[in-house]
């Protein structure tokens, strides 16, 4: 009986003391990724703004330190250190994790210069990266002690993706880094099994943004098979933990093509060949061809509309840059007449590229008006295209030929392939005038137009005729273009019927229309019954607003207010003012004194 008594009494101290525990080391828990998360996005990383976000964390941590009353001295700065004896409240977790967040967008921000970081600025990066790992590993010592299993799994990850974004930076220890970033994956693939939705989303988003991370290393380190122009279509992905990865990415690629460059000596364009002297132009140019194999590659049906614009833009910036470099090498040549030759041929040859590279984005742009001209505007509000605006996208299209055959055209001796590309760019011309014609009758057709439609459907087929000819007379005929002419004067034709049949009927009905219009006039004027406004009818239950599907007027209130007679003072005249004659008060005005000198004179 003293033994069970003696059991119980031992049990019930056991409780205690892990109840005093649990009440003197309480645990903390923090959403490590869903805080950074809507931090991130909601000061400056939803726009790549690293040093809006470099901000926000200091003011953070300006107001943690100060609500904690935990500041270094007014004066004189003494150090306090953050300890597990320190942890109190979750608040000291936060200090340390935004400490490492503010290194780490500090090195971030410095990553993301235009120009690159120099020397200098690198070897800085690099300090506040290491900076970020110090602090990220101090929280995780904390968060082990302090915090719950979950932020305390949640922080090794934290650790392990910052050790493994230094390395990375450094380009050493690829094993190490690659022990790190799967370190992290792991975590977060666990992490999102459980939790609620959007917990599991923000996971799931994670473990993609670390996925190229991954794959990068792997290439480095020789176990994976992926090729070094294969990586550009790895960080397509959106997010903060991708910057650096694009960064280092675009420093292989360009110096890629400055290995690539090293070969490339001259530029062939229509049978002329232009030397290329300058290292950065033949950088540019390279990267541009590179761009625009993802356009007309065999894997372009593949790419998206939005894709292919984004790679134009690119493409253009990268002729732009080169004629940039190009320009400036002439302005510095000298009175080298066969140098300025070159390098003048050099810049008519990427102005003419990039002409062409204008033309294809601007038929782009066609197709995808087309795709949307026939649309219903759907639930999503997409917007339908008018005729009028592939009107105004062909004047630009026939502007761009002009430029590009005057271009070509410019030369004394023009070579067989210049006369060739001419004769192209006028047949290109010719038929973006039969399609701008048969847009043009179709805005004439909406707005019931008949004859002025009928007209220009005929004056489109015409051109078209035009062009089938000139087509099939030419050397290079072009069967797919000869179908596509045949499509568009069959579409002319049908068009032109329609048109015709309409306006008899529209004419045929002219004379009924005109006398159910007259039959409806009224005498007595309009008897439709007038709405009531909303203060009217308050005790009907019946929008006021209208349909939303119509353009109605709202009938809310009267506006302008309708104007109302209000009470003012009467107007009163003195008849008899002017005919009183008033009394003189002359002797009742104060006289003015005057001295012996004013007497004298007056």
């Amino acid at each position: 009986m003293a033994k069970g008594n003696d059991a119980a009494a031992m049990d019930i101290d056991d409780q205690n003391s892990a109840a005093s525990v649990q009440i003197t080391n309480p645990k903390f828990s923090i959403n490590v990724l869903h805080l950074l998360k809507s931090a991130q996005m909601q000061h400056g990383l939803r726009f790549g703004d690293y040093a809006r976000y470099r901000r926000y964390c200091t003011a953070r941590l300006r107001r943690l330190y100060k609500s904690l009353k935990f500041t270094h001295g007014r004066g004189k700065y003494t150090k306090r250190a953050i300890t597990a004896n320190t942890v109190t409240e979750v608040r000291y977790l936060h200090l340390v994790l935004y400490a490492a967040e503010r290194a780490w967008s500090h090195a971030m921000e410095k990553k993301t210069l235009p120009d690159g970081p120099n020397a200098r600025q690198r070897s800085y990066l690099i300090g506040r990266l290491r900076k970020a790992v110090k602090w990220a590993s101090h929280f995780k010592e904390l968060c082990a002690f302090k915090g719950d299993s979950r932020t305390s799994l949640e922080a090794e990850a934290y650790a392990s993706y910052m050790k493994g974004s230094l390395l990375f930076e450094k380009d050493e220890n690829w094993d190490i880094a690659l022990k790190c970033f799967k370190s992290a994956r792991a975590v977060y693939e666990e992490l999102g099994k459980y939790g609620d939705l959007e917990n599991q989303v923000l996971c799931r988003e994670r473990v993609e943004e670390l996925e190229p991370s991954i794959r990068y290393c792997l290439h480095k380190i020789g176990e994976s098979n992926l090729q070094t122009s294969e990586l550009l279509h790895v960080g397509e992905m959106e997010g903060p933990a991708l910057d650096l990865f694009r960064a280092k990415l675009e420093a292989v690629m360009a110096e890629a093509r400055s290995q690539q460059a090293a070969s490339m000596n001259e530029l062939h364009w229509l049978g002329h060949r232009f030397p290329i002297s300058n290292a950065k132009t033949r950088v540019s140019i390279l990267k541009a061809q590179e761009l625009e194999k993802d356009v007309n590659g065999s894997t372009a049906d593949s790419v998206p509309t939005e894709k292919k614009l984004a790679i134009f833009d690119k493409i253009f910036a990268a002729y732009n840059e080169a004629r940039s470099c190009i320009r400036n090498d002439l302005a510095n040549t000298g009175n080298s007449e066969s140098m300025k030759d070159d390098l003048s041929g050099l810049d008519k040859a990427i102005g003419a590229v990039l002409g062409e590279r204008t033309i294809e984005r601007n038929q782009l742009l066609v197709r995808l008006a087309k795709s949307k001209l026939s649309k219903v505007r759907d639930d999503k509000n997409e917007k339908v295209t008018k005729p009028e605006e592939l009107v105004r996208l062909y004047d630009l299209l026939l502007q761009n030929t002009a430029d590009l055959s005057d271009l070509v055209s410019s030369g004394r001796d023009m070579k067989p392939e210049e006369v060739a590309f001419s004769e192209q760019c006028e047949l290109k011309s010719l038929v973006f005038r039969a399609e701008r014609c048969l847009y043009l009758a179709k805005s004439y057709s909406l707005a019931g137009k008949r004859p002025e439609a009928y007209a220009l459907y005929c004056k489109a087929r015409s051109l078209v005729e035009n062009a089938v000819k000139k087509l099939q007379s030419s050397t290079h005929a072009d069967q797919v273009a000869i179908n596509e002419l045949t499509t568009l004067y069959n579409e002319c034709r049908s068009n032109i019927c329609i048109e015709h049949a309409t306006g008899i009927m529209e004419e045929e009905r002219a004379p009924e229309n005109l006398s159910n219009q007259i039959s409806n006039i009224l005498l007595t004027g309009n008897n439709k019954k007038p709405e009531k406004l909303l203060m009217e009818k308050l005790d009907d239950y019946e929008s006021a607003v209208g349909d939303p599907t119509t353009k109605s007027i709202p009938r809310i209130e009267a506006f302008p207010l309708a104007f109302q007679a209000v009470p003012r003072n009467p107007i009163v005249r003195d008849l008899a003012y002017d005919l009183i004659e008033f009394p003189s008060l002359e002797n009742k005005m104060k006289k003015e004194k005057k001295g012996l000198i004013g007497r004298l004179w007056g």
